[in-house]
């Protein structure tokens, strides 16, 4: 049977959609082809038909993921006051939800530690998107540029952190603990947080 072009790239969006869930749930290793074309309700006989090989999907898989992060990113800055934006930011990004739902979560967080052991494409593809969370964390804050990446670097570092550790523990009191430890932490890398702080701490 012969399926039109419009039928072939909504399956391939399928594949691509689900690839990128179980990527982030179960890490590059924990899915099998054969999986992932049942759940698309098709074949291992005709995975081929739409990818070159297993690492050609999970390139487009990380790449869609992605670019889910960074549409939320971006919806989170276009409804946020300029001056709030870096909270924000933070704020959307450590919460129990994020912690509880890693398949439609950030790819950063899921699957960093595989980015090592991963080829050069899917490692420069993990370096752009870390650049880009860093360049857009830093676009919310004030001062000189080198200082405002720094800090953001330094925030997103802690967010990360803050999401793995949060993870191992659970979803108990402990984990709530990591989730609003880390949340402060993050946050208190903006120049008028560790201000605030410093006068919190005066008085």
């Amino acid at each position: 049977m012969r399926y039109s072009k419009d039928h072939k790239a909504e399956t391939r969006a399928r594949i691509v959609k689900n690839a990128a869930v179980q990527l982030r749930e179960k890490g590059a290793q924990g899915i099998g082809v054969a999986d992932l074309m049942k759940e698309a309700g098709l074949t291992h006989g005709g995975f081929y038909a739409h990818f070159k090989s297993r690492e050609a999907l999970m390139i487009e898989a990380l790449s869609y993921a992605m670019d889910r992060s960074r549409e939320r990113w971006k919806d989170v800055v276009d409804r946020t006051p300029a001056d709030e934006r870096f909270e924000a930011l933070i704020n959307y990004y450590i919460t129990p939800a994020h912690r509880d739902n890693p398949g439609h979560g950030c790819t950063m967080a899921t699957l960093a530690s595989e980015a090592t052991r991963e080829g050069p494409k899917a490692r420069k593809m993990f370096l752009g998107q870390l650049e880009r969370m860093i360049d857009t964390l830093a676009a919310q804050l004030p001062g000189p540029p080198k200082a405002a990446r720094e800090q953001a670097i330094a925030a997103l570092a802690t967010m990360m952190g803050t999401m793995l550790m949060s993870r191992i523990a659970g979803s108990g009191e402990f984990s709530e603990q990591i989730l609003d430890i880390g949340r402060d932490a993050a946050i208190a890398q903006a120049p008028a947080k560790k201000t605030a702080r410093k006068r919190a701490k005066a008085t």
